[in-house]
């Protein structure tokens, strides 16, 4: 391929609508355009990079035994009513009707369709496990697409579903995936993926994890601990406090607070730290926008995915108006109408004394409450965002350090979910009819494009990894006038081509700094720099993106010399 004919253009401007780098360089470096809000058509070099890391994951998906299939991108509602996804599932399920009045939806994900798929044909134990994947365009109507590919709407990923007929076979061929997982992440050139615990959210299941991308730009925050392994997801950690209930119960008191409304007003006004009090958190549900009010300790926050997964449903901001029993500012738990509200109390509050809190009335608070004492036994929920310098849930420490990451894969034990819902049973070895147990593992292919572009990246441009570049080598030709410098480059090309090696050439009549803006935009691993003053030496400059080689090569082993680089580090990321 030579650059004068690659379709896309490359600029020095950075694109004022891009918030991150990634999608900054791969716009500018002609990858890819946008369509419509979080939809994009891709150039060729972001196309080869996808094919690429494509390869990588069908060859260790084929190497833990997975059979790849295809699932259609549109369904008919009724196999997703049938597991209720259908109805609960938000507006992020794209829903239309057909020509003959027939519901249909665009898949956002493909355990319905993978159920339908194998219910009819594994109604015995001897065809147990097996493992079919998918890579497939999956469309997500994302109600805030950003950061280019890290997050969209319309998206191509790889999917896969195992199929078990006993939890330990699962558990076994989990870590399988697992494995798999960070061969997978480390051959495309991001071997710092981590793991960390998380929600399994609207795909049901006990035992989730997610790889995530250590960068600040990330949407989702992590709790990792420094002294232990320990890792999870903020919406899956467990937070764990530590209460000291020093000095005697003082009694409940009523005291006027005239012009304050938050916990941190309060504690200011009482001269009390903010593990000293109780605060209420309001929600309502979305199903029929009864109110939810929680307590928690004031120096936390509310975890709303905890919340949800322990209602069952989903929940929003309360809006509390006049009349409808709480007082923004002033709700607390003495005195408060159980029997009209859901009240929760988060294990932050459990063995605590000498609590301010709000009294149910307008500009006062209370002093001194013991939950125990003054409004009897409650049942306490872990519903608390795990905080910076919090125990850790694993080795007991104060180690908590809260980071930001991607996510760019998550592996799910689904257990029989969908395999019940929608009627999918086998014939065990004593006759019985069973419920198979399922597994599902996903990896967003433009995500982790993109995300590698994240982690390796300069201010010139991405640093691709040699096993997804789009291309491993470009020659750069500085002297398309010059007779001896052409020649000299076009037998090196097609000598190149010759050999099958990805090379992509530059052989424009401009300046050498507008070449090398648009090789750094490329990204390419390894440059050859062809000049007049490289040929009065008899050599070529050898140059690779991440500036660890800069050699002079005679030209007669420059093939040679590239081709090793290649390999050495291929061989280096399939290590």
């Amino acid at each position: 391929m030579k650059i004068d004919r690659l379709v896309g253009e490359r600029f020095k401007e950075k694109p004022s609508d891009c918030v991150v780098d990634s999608h900054a360089l791969m716009i500018r470096g002609g990858y890819m355009k946008g369509v419509a809000n979080g939809i994009y058509s891709s150039y060729m070099p972001l196309k080869r990079i996808t094919q690429k890391i494509e390869n990588i994951i069908r060859e260790e998906m084929n190497a833990i035994d997975g059979q790849e299939v295809q699932f259609p991108v549109v369904m008919p509602a009724s196999i997703w009513k049938e597991t209720g996804r259908y109805d609960s599932i938000g507006s992020e399920l794209l829903r239309f009707t057909d020509r003959n009045d027939i519901p249909m939806v665009l898949g956002m994900t493909h355990e319905e369709a993978a159920v339908q798929l194998v219910r009819d044909c594994a109604g015995t134990y001897t065809k147990y496990p097996f493992m079919i994947y998918q890579i497939q365009t999956k469309f997500r109507d994302e109600a805030r697409p950003r950061a280019g590919l890290i997050r969209v709407r319309e998206f191509t990923m790889k999917d896969a579903y195992s199929f078990h007929t006993s939890q330990e076979d699962l558990d076994r061929y989990y870590k399988v995936c697992y494995d798999a997982y960070n061969r997978i992440f480390a051959r495309a050139g991001v071997p710092e993926v981590i793991t960390v615990q998380s929600d399994s959210g609207i795909f049901g299941g006990n035992v989730s994890h997610e790889y995530m991308l250590l960068t600040p730009i990330g949407e989702d925050t992590l709790a990792i601990c420094d002294s232990c392994d320990y890792s999870a997801n903020m919406e899956a950690a467990q937070s764990i406090v530590e209460n000291k209930c020093e000095g005697e119960d003082r009694p409940l008191e009523l005291v006027s607070t005239p012009g304050i409304h938050t916990i941190e007003d309060i504690c200011n006004f009482l001269h009390t730290p903010l593990e000293e009090s109780c605060k209420a958190v309001i929600y309502q549900k979305n199903a029929d926008d009864s109110f939810v009010v929680v307590f928690i300790r004031g120096d936390l926050d509310v975890n709303e995915t905890k919340l949800t997964n322990y209602l069952g449903e989903a929940v929003h901001p309360g809006e509390v108006t006049d009349g409808c029993g709480l007082y923004a500012g002033f709700t607390g738990p003495y005195g408060l109408d159980t029997e009209k509200f859901t009240v929760l109390y988060d294990k932050s509050l459990e063995g605590t004394h000498n609590l301010s809190c709000g009294a149910n009335q307008p500009e006062h608070h209370y002093t001194g409450l013991k939950i125990s004492r003054d409004i009897g036994d409650v049942e306490y929920i872990e519903l608390a965002k795990i905080k910076e310098g919090g125990i850790c849930p694993k080795c007991g420490k104060h180690t908590i350090k809260l980071s930001r990451g991607i996510e760019v894969g998550n592996i799910f034990q689904l257990g029989t979910k969908y395999t019940k819902s929608m009627g999918m049973q086998f014939l065990d070895s004593e006759g019985n009819l069973q419920y198979p147990i399922m597994g599902c593992y996903g990896i967003g292919v433009g995500r982790l494009a993109a995300s590698v572009c994240e982690a390796h990246h300069d201010d010139y441009g991405p640093i691709w990894p040699m096993s997804i570049a789009p291309w491993h080598v470009e020659i750069c030709c500085l002297r398309a006038d010059d007779d001896e410098c052409r020649g000299v480059s076009d037998k090196l090309y097609e000598d190149m081509k010759a050999d099958r090696m990805e090379v992509i050439y530059d052989d424009r009549n401009i300046r050498p700094g507008a070449m090398f803006s648009d090789a750094d935009l490329l990204g390419i691993p390894v440059r050859v720099i062809v000049s007049p003053r490289n040929l009065g030496e008899g050599v070529c400059e050898v140059v690779t993106r991440d500036k660890q080689i800069n050699e002079k090569v005679p030209l007669s082993e420059v093939i040679d010399f590239v081709k090793k680089i290649i390999k050495d580090r291929l061989d280096e990321l399939n290590g």
